[in-house]
């Protein structure tokens, strides 16, 4: 069984979006789909097999003051830096429309990780063709600061990444006994707690338990990717770690760079094509 991690990265996880239309073009799909944040939010495309989907939505939709900005994380009825309802709603439902039909054929099954902010744990929210206007991934995306709280049957989430950036072991624990991993920094990034870390830690310090995920959150990573570089050794995963970034922002509205963002994991991606392929035969 074929398990398929795709981190986070906001707009950096247009990388990964090269990656997974190469492995669309290649017809690989994975069994389980566990998508953190963006990887959830750009990992629904490939469940549906909309191979490009994402990169127009990444190069004409995300540069535009419509779909990010101040003015919407200071509008009461928005409270968030995206256009939730427009990003959610509209783009999908008409400007660049999601096929929930093929969705729906999906054989396998797709987890949006969010974090619920009473207990600090990660949740694995299955996604289905039902929620058209995505609150679960919407939930998975919720970055603390610039979202806010995200409902769903009367529990609060926020950000997946706080409780389980890269979530191959549920993977693993689902029985998915190949796995193919996305990062979305290079293979030497490590993170480090800073004092936007502390001053999000005391600004949610009525959730202690998911104010200490915040400030554990740096350790528990570098721990994680650790691990995952090990067993990309030993051959028992397929990681793929862009080689730069060039340049792009967590919140990034040049369009340009995202699409040398794009080349690069495409490229990327076919290059190891026939490494992924005898490591997924073996």
């Amino acid at each position: 069984m074929l398990g398929l991690t795709l981190e986070g990265g906001a707009s950096r996880t247009i990388y990964s979006c090269g990656i997974l239309d190469a492995l669309l073009e290649n017809d690989i799909m994975a069994d389980k789909i566990f998508g953190v944040s963006a990887g959830s939010a750009f990992g629904v495309s490939y469940a549906s097999r909309q191979h490009g989907r994402n990169y127009r939505l990444a190069t004409e939709y995300m540069p535009t003051p419509e779909y990010m900005g101040v003015k919407h994380l200071i509008d009461p009825r928005n409270k968030s830096y995206y256009n939730l309802d427009y990003d959610y709603d509209t783009i999908p439902n008409k400007l660049l429309p999601y096929d929930y039909e093929a969705l729906g054929r999906y054989k396998g099954e797709f987890y949006a990780v969010a974090t619920n902010v009473e207990t600090g744990k990660a949740e694995y929210l299955r996604v289905d063709e039902k929620d058209r206007k995505w609150y679960k991934l919407r939930a998975s995306c919720a970055m603390p600061m610039l979202f806010p709280e995200i409902e769903i049957d009367g529990k609060r989430y926020l950000d997946g990444g706080v409780a389980d950036s890269i979530p191959y072991k549920k993977a693993m624990e689902m029985g998915c006994d190949k796995n193919i991993v996305i990062l979305t920094r290079p293979r030497d990034y490590r993170k480090h707690s800073d004092s936007m870390t502390k001053l999000c830690a005391l600004r949610f310090a009525k959730y202690p338990a998911f104010a200490k995920a915040l400030t554990t959150r740096a350790e528990r990573y570098n721990k994680c990717v650790d691990e995952i570089m090990e067993l990309s050794k030993q051959g028992k995963i397929f990681v793929f770690t862009p080689k730069t970034t060039f340049g792009v922002e967590r919140i990034e509205g040049n369009a340009d760079k995202l699409k040398k963002l794009y080349d690069h994991g495409y490229k990327h991606a076919l290059w190891a094509m026939d490494k992924l392929k005898a490591y997924l035969e073996k």
